[in-house]
């Protein structure tokens, strides 16, 4: 394939709203639309095919000499089209591709259908913010949406360490420094480390990927930055239980106090498909560090009641259950009651829910 041909295969997604392209040997390309896969108009690609869309992606030709490739993250972009952060991976000794589209500006949170409240958590001066939920529930575009906000409110310094870096961003009342793991430094928590030299105001850390990358970005909390990172767990209770794993049960407790004293908020997603049928809407739970919330935290015995405060602090803070949010997104039919019950966390709590608006 020449990359006249790619490029346009990947234009035609961007402007089609496709999220993922799926290339692989034996199988004509794929677009991720709304969800769903869905073949391109194409023929079917050999293996010829994946090497060249390899080669293009990551301008070498000398990949069939890689024999000890396995797998690699890049970015890569069309002028004027957009840019699109490429996994390349090897599949039965054949080379595959998928890439996700990536708009070229970062959108905002009304935009994007979420909560005004997150920019109120954008606009904290320090703690930890992680913003959770599974691969292609619009984690990157959410924090995106966060640092364009910092970015045009505030005369700070923030820094953005990613693999690969997804968003291009334009200085505006910020000074933005973006640097990429492999080309700019050789791992999350090596640039952490470093970025506490560089006099940041904020740092937003692309993905917590191990014990020793959250440790440093708590401990750059702990210091007075905002950090905002990425974290691939469900809910808010996960996440909690995701972080303490990180660190051996004699530890628990004191790292419980460090957390109720430094996380900011926590926000997790799950994107629904649109009751028009037409793209998909975001179902956001959004805890905030309220002093309740923060006995909640240190106390194992009182963990299980964070979901009970954040639904009875809506009005006040503007948290909200992912169940909340369901029957709200359902109320204004942007969801179907059936997606809506098929996304709870607790259905038994949505019924709840649904019978004191009585809409059962």
């Amino acid at each position: 394939m020449e990359k006249k041909v790619l490029d346009r295969i990947l234009t035609m997604a961007v402007k089609s709203g496709v999220s993922d392209i799926h290339f692989q040997a034996g199988s004509v390309p794929l677009f991720r639309y709304n969800g769903a896969l869905m073949d391109v108009k194409y023929e079917v690609l050999t293996s010829a095919d994946t090497l060249d869309i390899a080669r293009i992606i990551l301008r070498t030709e000398r990949l069939q000499e890689y024999d000890e490739f396995v797998e690699r993250d890049v970015s890569y972009s069309i002028e004027g089209a957009g840019r699109f952060r490429a996994n390349i991976f090897k599949q039965r000794g054949t080379f595959a591709i998928v890439l996700r589209a990536i708009p070229i500006e970062a959108r905002t949170f009304e935009s994007l259908n979420l909560p005004p409240v997150l920019a109120d958590i954008a606009d904290l001066t320090r703690g930890l913010v992680l913003i959770t939920g599974a691969t292609g529930n619009g984690k990157s575009t959410t924090i995106s949406a966060m640092i364009e906000h910092i970015n045009r409110s505030r005369k700070v310094h923030i820094i953005t360490i990613e693999d690969p870096i997804e968003f291009l961003y334009k200085n505006q009342k910020a000074v933005i420094t973006q640097r990429e793991i492999g080309q700019d430094t050789r791992s999350f928590k090596d640039s952490l480390r470093t970025a506490l030299r560089q006099d940041p105001d904020v740092i937003m850390v692309g993905e917590i990927r191990d014990a020793e990358t959250f440790d440093t970005a708590l401990r750059a909390a702990e210091t007075g930055h905002l950090v905002i990172s990425a974290i691939h767990t469900t809910d808010v209770p996960k996440t909690i239980g995701r972080l303490l794993s990180f660190y051996p049960a004699e530890e628990h407790l004191s790292v419980r106090y460090r957390l109720a004293e430094n996380l900011g908020a926590i926000i997790s997603l799950r994107l629904l498909p649109h009751k028009s049928g037409n793209g998909r809407i975001p179902a956001v739970e959004i805890m905030r560090t309220t002093t309740t919330l923060q006995e909640c935290i240190k106390n194992p015995e009182k963990t299980g009641e964070m979901l009970a405060h954040m639904e009875r602090g809506r009005e006040q803070y503007g948290m909200q259950t992912f169940d909340q949010h369901l029957l709200q997104l359902y109320k204004e039919g942007k969801i179907s009651q059936q997606v809506a019950r098929a996304a709870a966390s607790s259905i038994a709590e949505f019924e709840r829910l649904l019978t004191i608006e009585g809409r059962r």
